[in-house]
C-alpha cells in the first residue's frame, strides 16, 4: 500500500468514538467559523453524533479566548477568519496546549493553505465538501491522534515532510546528544513517519490503540517536539522512516 493511500484510507464512520482511556467520555469539540449558519449546522451535527460541543466562535480573537476557557479536545477550525487568521489561532493555541488537536475544515483545497495549516500545528485538513459522516469520523479520529486529510491531500503533506527533511532544522540536537528511544518507540515512530494511522499501527504491531498513543507521547516528550509534523520530520531526517525487511515482505 502506498504512503498516500495509507493516509487517505478512512475508518468506518459507523465505528463509535472512544476516549484514550477506553471509556465512553464524549470528545469535547469547539467549532470556529465566521459564517453563523455554517457554524451552527456543524455544531449541531457533531452534537447529534454524540460529541460534546463545548464552545463556538466566529472570529480569531474570540476563538483564542473561548478555547482557552473551554479546553476542547478537538478544535474544528476554518482558516478564513476576521480579526485573526485561522493559522495564527492554531499556532497560538497549540503552543499554549500541545495536546490540543486541530482539524481544519476549509473551503480551500489550495496546496499553500494546506501546508500552512499543517506547519501551524493542525493535525488534519478536511474540505467543507465532506459529508456529515466524514466530518464526524474525522473529528473522532483527530481526537485520538490520527492525521486525517481529505483524500488527495495526504500525499501533498508527506511530500512536504520529505522536502523539509532535506533542509537544516534550526535547533535540532546533534545525534550524539539526542535522547535514546526504545526499540518499540522507534518502531512506532517509523510507522508514523510512513503515514500509518494509530489504528493501523496498533494492528500492525498487535498492540492496543492506547499503547500506540502512549509511545507517541513519550517520544514527543523525549525529543522535545510538539506535534506530528515535527515528529515525522525528525524521523525522515534520520532515515527512521525507511522500510525494513518486514515491510518489504508485506508489500511483496
Amino acid at each position: 500500500m502506498s504512503e498516500q493511500s495509507q493516509l487517505d484510507r478512512q475508518a468506518d464512520p459507523r465505528e463509535p468514538a472512544t476516549d484514550t482511556g477506553g471509556g465512553a467520555v464524549p470528545v469535547k469539540v469547539m467549532v470556529v467559523d465566521d459564517h453563523p449558519m455554517w457554524r451552527d449546522a456543524v455544531a449541531r451535527d457533531l452534537a447529534e453524533a454524540g460529541l460534546d460541543v463545548v464552545a463556538t466562535a466566529g472570529d480569531g480573537e474570540q476563538a483564542v479566548r473561548r478555547a482557552q476557557a473551554a479546553a476542547p479536545d478537538v478544535l474544528v477550525l476554518d482558516l478564513n477568519l476576521p480579526l485573526k487568521p485561522g493559522v495564527q489561532v492554531c499556532k497560538e493555541l497549540v503552543a499554549a496546549n500541545p495536546a490540543l488537536r486541530v482539524l481544519v475544515l476549509s473551503a480551500s483545497g489550495e496546496h499553500a493553505d494546506v501546508l500552512e495549516a499543517v506547519k501551524s500545528g493542525a493535525t488534519g485538513y478536511l474540505l467543507k465538501s465532506a459529508s456529515t459522516e466524514e466530518l464526524v469520523d474525522a473529528v473522532r479520529r483527530t481526537a485520538v491522534g490520527d492525521a486525517v486529510f481529505t483524500p488527495g491531500l495526504a500525499g501533498l503533506v508527506l511530500g512536504e515532510y520529505r522536502r523539509l527533511a532535506t533542509e537544516p532544522a534550526a535547533g535540532t540536537p546533534e545525534d550524539s546528544k539526542a535522547p535514546r528511544l526504545t526499540d518499540r518507540e522507534t518502531e512506532v515512530l517509523r510507522l508514523v513517519a510512513k503515514g500509518l494511522s494509530y489504528k493501523q499501527i496498533a494492528e500492525r504491531l498487535v498492540i492496543s490503540h492506547r499503547t500506540v498513543q502512549n509511545h507517541v507521547q513519550n517520544t514527543l516528550g523525549k525529543l522535545q517536539l510538539h506535534n506530528r509534523v515535527e515528529l515525522v520530520r525528525y524521523a525522515i531526517e534520520r532515515g527512521i522512516d525507511k522500510a525494513d525487511k518486514a515491510d518489504k515482505a508485506d508489500d511483496a
